[in-house]
């Protein structure tokens, strides 16, 4: 039998754990017989509230001994370092020396990196955390992937990417065809593979798609679009024209498109000052970086953080 073990912080994605807590109980149903066994503990040692306000009770509040889990998921949401326990760090510390595969979902992988976990492993985690988590863990090779399993690590970026990622466990380390069983008990059709980008980039284009993930990558120090037509060995124009033919921007519209969400992402999930934010997304000064957040969205950063921290 193999045991799986969750481990929620407050504002987990509820459906990334309904997702994979169903498929290992739809395995158990396609197996006739109980393969996987599960159990759920809060970071906190409490009920733990998820992001659609529901409130999960944890299993057991027994974290002595060491681990016995085929699987740990850690799954967390907004500021999971602020959530981080001594608990979960010691328990995680043993799961380390054991033969555990041990996991993140959505942030979850951002407490991986925090205890030390990631190192010499590819990483995902959901887009929206990938440009704070790249400023802070610049070592870590963080993939555009809806799921990844390198070795013992096995990181989601949530949703529905997480079924995904626990079938793809099942079939590595369990039983394929079970896995295959599985996925369609659960109506999901094959198992999309791992390379799978977590969004749509609206084109097939491979010169577009390399020059959205140089842009993704040089976020807080901007490169010339110059330089990024010499990465990509084509002259401006060609570039010009083939991202107005698929974006309706220009390079430099759209990159400044890009870094402004990347604004967006901190003003509404950290606590970075908004001068802070304004050179983390790439712009020389806070009153350009507040007047192109306001074209944007209708906000200067300062509306934008008051409206969603009362909400």
């Amino acid at each position: 039998m193999a045991n799986v073990t969750f481990i929620l912080f407050p504002e987990f994605q509820m459906l990334a754990y309904v997702l994979a807590t169903e498929t290992l109980r739809v395995a158990n149903k396609c197996a006739g017989r109980e393969v996987f066994r599960w159990q759920t503990r809060s970071a906190t040692n409490l009920p733990v509230q998820a992001s659609n306000g529901a409130l999960i009770a944890p299993d057991t509040v027994d974290w002595q001994g060491g681990p016995d889990a085929d699987l740990i998921l850690l799954c967390a949401g907004y500021d999971p370092l602020d959530h981080l326990t001594a608990r979960v760090r010691a328990f995680t510390s043993r799961a380390k020396r054991s033969h555990s595969v041990i996991g993140g979902v959505d942030t979850g992988t951002v407490i991986l990196a925090e205890l030390g976990l990631l190192d010499g492993a590819k990483a995902v985690l959901h887009y929206e955390a990938e440009a704070a988590f790249r400023e802070r863990w610049p070592e870590i090779e963080i993939i555009d992937q809806i799921y990844c399993l390198d070795g013992r690590r096995l990181t989601a970026a949530g949703g529905t990417a997480t079924g995904d990622a626990v079938l793809a466990w099942i079939t590595r380390d369990i039983n394929a065809d079970l896995a295959s069983d599985t996925a369609n008990g659960m109506v999901h059709g094959e198992v999309r593979h791992s390379e799978t980008p977590q969004r749509s980039p609206n084109t097939a284009d491979p010169m577009l798609l390399q020059m959205h993930q140089i842009m993704i990558e040089n976020v807080s120090e901007p490169v010339s679009i110059k330089d990024i037509c010499g990465r990509l060995g084509v002259s401006a124009k060609q570039l010009r024209g083939r991202c107005l033919a698929t974006y309706s921007q220009t390079p430099t519209a759209y990159y400044q498109a890009r870094r402004l969400e990347v604004g967006y992402h901190f003003i509404t999930n950290s606590q970075l000052s908004i001068t802070e934010i304004a050179r983390t997304s790439g712009f020389e000064s806070l009153s350009s970086f507040s007047r192109a957040m306001r074209v944007r969205y209708g906000f200067s950063p300062k509306r934008i953080r008051n409206r969603t921290s009362t909400s």
